[in-house]
């Protein structure tokens, strides 16, 4: 006989629930609260709702072997014999974070073949991984935004025992894993959480569709238990919170501020730090403000506006959102402050946006920052990076501001080696006509770029995923070569020099020459003497007064300094 297995699931709108484990069909008891359970066969299983002879995917499955629309299968977190049992943790602070998509970061496209790289990222001062969301969704590829799954691992990567190897690995070599879930909507395909229950809100919709109803509180515990699910069963580190401004919350006690109560707890259980780190469009400090401070207590945000104020001062680009970073200030008032839009008018949105930072208070790492990432790359007309238009030395420049400025830097895979291999948008669904809506919507969202639409990759071609893929031979080539020792040069440095690691804004004091292109951030940390980096972003060489003379990393081999600092066009130096 089978072991049996104790199903349950929630699903309030049924009047009647039966699980099919295998070949039975096993009617379910209902409980208080809208919850079903029953005692069936383990492995495959599904549930029927009312008399529909359909059979559903488990809403919490932990595996979904044959895909979104099948099946689940019953798994033991439990059974993994962990090996990182002396791990401690690794907080944000002071760290560097590296943004990666399983299905691209290898050419096998695997976790175990991901956990196979974790020593590179060692050399480059990376002391965080973060993957790109991993549960199911529909199809072989995908970027991961358009799970249905929330609590399996999609089949293609490894599934869930993979991911427990990958973590194990990661740990066993001193990173620590990030893993970007998103609470705040689901994708087009494979969605039945509304046949078992009010999972969405008919109140509004985001760009992706109806907003996640938290005001129910089964849903409420959904979310909190997924995030649980990564702690607790997948032993990972921090969580990245895709677009938190898409959480529609009214109630008392936001479902952010809920879920960073609930963290620390667990923290405090387990004796390691875990993190929770927002993704918000809303450059709203209120998310990274201790709950003490009356904000929801997260460990730290992305920022945005670090981005595109780096992007706008090497590239010139100033079409759409980077319209208002045009002029190197813009960069200066980022680094100074945080946010560049803290309550000033945003042209792209037609209103004014942000609420300031207060510097006197809050700690420059919570801000989290790149010079590329999977959006800003993958969400160009043709996934270019800026590698096609920078030189090596303006590489470097990025690289400089990433691993010298104020706050956390993430690194997107393969740009420490200037991969020439684009990020595109991938998409992979079996349905005819949602693969021709998904093409059809991504050349809408680029009409207010200006982007030619032409050039636009379909998401649907496989070719799209197979060219997203990075060729690791290109890090030990020439140009690709030169600009990952730059990156492992500057990883030595902010190890070594404390003042790259100060989280006081009051530290930092910064400079700009409009007129010359030239940008310098001095930096400062307790006693130790101050950091100068020192970037030339114009189109002629300048000449530069600087008060260190110790020359400790160039991105040209023209920059000199005597009593005064020569760079190129393009160039930047640190000096201490």
């Amino acid at each position: 006989m089978s072991e049996l297995h104790e199903y349950r699931v929630w699903a309030p709108n049924a009047q009647r629930m039966r699980v099919v484990a295998g070949r039975e069909s096993v009617e379910m008891t209902s409980a208080e609260g809208g919850w079903w359970h029953a005692l069936a066969p383990a492995g495959d299983y599904g549930f029927q709702i009312d008399d529909d002879d359909a059979v559903r995917p488990d809403p919490r499955g932990r595996r979904q072997p044959h895909g979104v629309h099948e099946r689940s299968r019953t798994w033991d977190a439990s059974a993994h014999d962990w090996a990182d049992a002396d791990w401690t943790g690794r907080p944000i602070a002071g760290g560097v974070l590296y943004e990666l998509h399983i299905g691209t970061f290898t050419q096998e496209g695997t976790l175990d073949a991901a956990a196979e790289r974790l020593d590179h990222l060692l050399e480059i001062g990376v002391t965080h991984v973060e993957l790109l969301p991993v549960n199911g969704f529909n199809g072989t590829h995908n970027w991961g935004y358009d799970g249905v799954a929330w609590y399996a691992v999609h089949e293609g990567y490894g599934g869930p025992a993979a991911y427990q190897r990958f973590v194990d690995a990661a740990h066993g070599a001193g990173l620590a894993v990030v893993q970007d879930v998103v609470h705040n909507h689901l994708g087009p395909s494979g969605n039945y959480l509304p046949l078992f229950g009010p999972y969405l809100s008919s109140e509004g919709r985001s760009t992706w569709g109806e907003h996640v109803n938290v005001a129910e509180p089964a849903v409420r515990r959904f979310i909190l238990d997924n995030v649980r699910f990564w702690f607790e069963d997948m032993h990972v580190d921090a969580l990245r919170l895709d677009a938190v401004h898409a959480l529609r919350d009214e109630g008392p006690l936001h479902i952010l501020e809920e879920m960073a109560v609930e963290t620390a707890a667990l923290a405090a259980h387990l004796g390691r730090p875990l993190e929770l780190i927002a993704e918000s469009d809303l450059n709203d400090p209120t998310l990274i403000t201790p709950r003490e401070g009356g904000g929801y207590g997260l460990d730290a945000q992305w920022s945005d506006d670090f981005h595109h104020g780096v992007h706008v001062a090497l590239t010139g680009e100033t079409e759409g959102y980077y319209a208002d970073f045009a002029p190197l200030t813009a960069l200066g008032k980022v680094l100074e402050r945080g946010f560049f839009h803290d309550g000033t008018y945003s042209s792209f949105r037609e209103r004014d946006h942000g609420r300031p930072i207060d510097t006197d208070r809050s700690l420059s790492w919570r801000l989290v920052v790149s010079a590329q990432n999977h959006d800003q790359i993958g969400n160009r007309a043709r996934g270019d990076r800026i590698t096609e238009v920078l030189t090596e030395s303006q590489l470097l420049c990025a690289a400089l501001l990433l691993y010298a400025g104020p706050y956390t830097p993430m690194l997107f895979m393969g740009e420490e080696w200037a991969a020439s291999s684009p990020f595109q948008f991938f998409t992979s669904h079996p349905e005819e006509e949602l693969g021709r809506l998904t093409a059809e919507g991504r050349l809408a969202e680029f009409e207010r770029m200006g982007w030619d639409p032409a050039v636009v990759p379909d998401p649907q071609d496989p070719a799209t995923f197979e060219r997203s893929k990075l060729d690791w031979a290109e890090a030990r080539r020439e140009r690709h070569a030169r600009v990952l020792d730059g990156y492992r040069q500057l990883a030595g440095l902010r190890r070594e020099l404390e003042a790259l690691t100060d989280p006081h804004y009051a530290r930092n004091a910064v400079e700009v020459d409009e007129a010359a292109g030239v940008l310098r951030l001095v930096r400062r940390a307790g006693r130790t003497d101050a950091v100068e980096i020192v970037v030339n972003v114009g189109s002629e060489p300048q000449t530069v007064p600087v008060t260190k003379r110790r020359l400790r990393f160039q991105t040209h081999p023209d920059v000199a300094v005597a009593e005064q600092l020569t760079l190129p066009p393009g160039s930047g130096a640190l000096l201490d």
